[in-house]
């Protein structure tokens, strides 16, 4: 009983004190997205502080981290542009009313969908991506990347600090990174993280070390976000203006808490809900959206922090949701002094944290299409955002896996006792193999009875259920009778369902799941009508 206390209390121990770290590192995020979006930092913070707190009570997945992400704020550009604060709001109530819907309908499954080398492909970019977002912090023109989404403009771009300055943020990073790194070597009784955070911290303000700040950022002293529904006409053409907005949100915000939740699961051994998770966030974007928030997702790099610094439960996103909103309302002037030079070395050990560096090990031993895909979704995701990229992974996968099991059909023909010309079809009938099934029958040429045995086989979809027709089409012209035997219950419910579609003497078998015996051939378990 004192063994299990003792391992709850440390368990807590290490959630709250995972959360502070967290809340350290969200509070330049949250403030850059919203300036990425167009709206003010309070915006940003606002639903951090929200989508944080109601997904860790809500979520399917505890330690995981969500708030306002740059793969929602670039969607969002344009909108904020062209119609104002109060129409995003509306969006984002919109966006998690969908992403609630999307929870009840289950479709968490189909993240399953996501092959390997596209979730490689997805942390390896996003791992890029998080490293171009810190490097604006050593430019003198402020946020320079989207951070989290999109890479934008390229390195010699940026305005670079003067060479005094530059120097010395170096060198806090270098010490923020040592600190995490060893750190844990002597004691693992606080987050290296947080620790790192405080020590350099109170270096800098000690030895009045002239470096940029968060409060060079913008100011995040706040209050308590007040109640307000959306102030835009309740019409259709309301609806019109936000609807592609919220299912373009709710589709990333879904794909990258799926993955995120994906990767944590895979960390921390254990599993997470999807289904529970899209709707825990879809609940939090739309409370957020009536409390002038922006709306937001999982964010992989705090949950990396989380994971990283001991939070492995539903109180360390509570914690961090909490802290945050206390550096908003009473503790703004304290978080202000933090060094960003502090924030970013967190993120860079995030970076290398994040990146799969196993991929430059096996990328020569996976095949070259896998390879592809994995090169292939890394770079779409740092040049235009997570989403597209993942969906172009799965499309890629899709059409290769099509590819390959397209060139595995094949057809054996040979007699049976009966005089009838007997194929046996092994592999897939799909809508990749048609045509190749198709060409290796000879209508024409073949006897009076034709039995076609697809025990080694099954008709998967649509187009296969096209090609059994034209081919019984072509066996009609020529005056011969065709017979399907040996079907799976999948392949004959398919069947069934086409109805009039094929027009063909489907021969049931009762043997089906049974092993045939010597007594007779599997070719003579079918003779044609009139046979004896």
């Amino acid at each position: 009983m004192f063994e299990i206390s003792a391992a709850r209390r440390a368990s807590l121990k290490n959630d709250i004190l995972s959360g502070l770290t967290v809340a350290l590192a969200l509070v330049p995020e949250a403030v850059a997205f919203a300036l990425i979006a167009g709206v003010e930092p309070l915006v940003g913070l606002y639903a951090a502080c929200l989508v944080g707190l109601i997904t860790a009570v809500m979520g399917g997945r505890p330690g995981m981290i969500s708030g306002a992400t740059g793969a929602l704020a670039v969607v969002m550009v344009a909108l904020v542009a062209d119609h104002g604060v109060q129409y995003l709001f509306a969006t984002v109530v919109l966006m998690g009313l969908i992403q609630m819907l999307a929870g009840a309908l289950r479709v968490a499954r189909f993240i399953r969908l996501v092959p390997h080398p596209v979730m490689l492909g997805f942390v390896n970019g996003l791992a890029i991506v998080i490293f171009l977002a810190q490097l604006s912090q050593f430019g003198q023109e402020g946020i320079g990347w989207a951070a989290g989404t999109a890479f934008e403009g390229s390195i010699i771009d940026v305005a670079w600090l003067p060479a005094k300055e530059l120097a010395i943020m170096l060198g806090l990073v270098v010490v923020t990174m040592a600190i995490i790194q060893y750190l844990p070597k002597l004691t693992r009784s606080i987050p290296s993280s947080l620790a790192a955070i405080v020590l350099v911290s109170l270096a800098v303000i000690g030895f009045n070390i002239d470096t940029k700040v968060v409060g060079d950022i913008a100011s995040i002293k706040g209050s308590l976000p007040p109640f307000n529904i959306p102030s835009v006409p309740f019409t259709f053409e309301t609806l019109r203006i936000i609807f592609p907005y919220a299912f373009i949100l709710a589709a990333i915000g879904l794909i990258e808490s799926l993955l995120t939740l994906r990767l944590i699961d895979e960390i921390t051994e254990t599993r997470g809900n999807g289904n529970k998770e899209c709707f825990g966030q879809g609940v939090a974007n739309t409370v957020t959206g009536f409390f002038g928030g922006m709306g937001g997702c999982a964010m992989i790099g705090q949950s990396m922090i989380n994971v990283n610094s001991g939070g492995r439960g539903r109180t360390s996103g509570i914690s961090a949701a909490l802290f945050l909103a206390v550096f908003i309302l009473v503790a703004s002037s304290l978080i202000e002094q933090i060094p960003i030079a502090a924030l970013v070395g967190v993120m860079f050990i995030v970076v290398i944290g994040t990146f799969e560096w196993s991929s430059f090990r096996i990328i020569r031993r996976v095949p070259k299409q896998d390879a592809f895909v994995l090169i292939t979704v890394s770079a779409v995701t740092v040049f235009t955002d997570l989403a597209f990229a993942v969906v172009v992974g799965v499309i890629i996968s899709a059409l290769v896996f099509a590819w390959n099991h397209a060139k595995e059909v094949r057809v054996e023909k040979r007699e049976n006792r009966y005089g009838s010309h007997y194929y046996t079809v092994h592999g897939p009938l799909f809508f990749a193999s048609t045509s190749s099934f198709s060409e290796q029958f000879t209508p024409r040429d073949d006897n009076n009875d034709v039995i076609i045995d697809f025990a080694d086989s099954r008709v998967v979809d649509h187009s296969g259920i096209e090609a059994i027709e034209a081919l019984a089409d072509r066996y009609r012209r020529n005056n011969r009778t065709l017979h399907l035997v040996h079907l799976s219950a999948e392949c004959k419910r398919l069947l069934k369902n086409a109805g009039d579609l094929v027009e063909v003497n489907v021969v049931e078998d009762p043997n089906y799941f049974v092993a045939i015996e010597s007594a007779f051939d599997e070719e003579d378990a079918v003779a044609p009508s009139g046979a004896t």
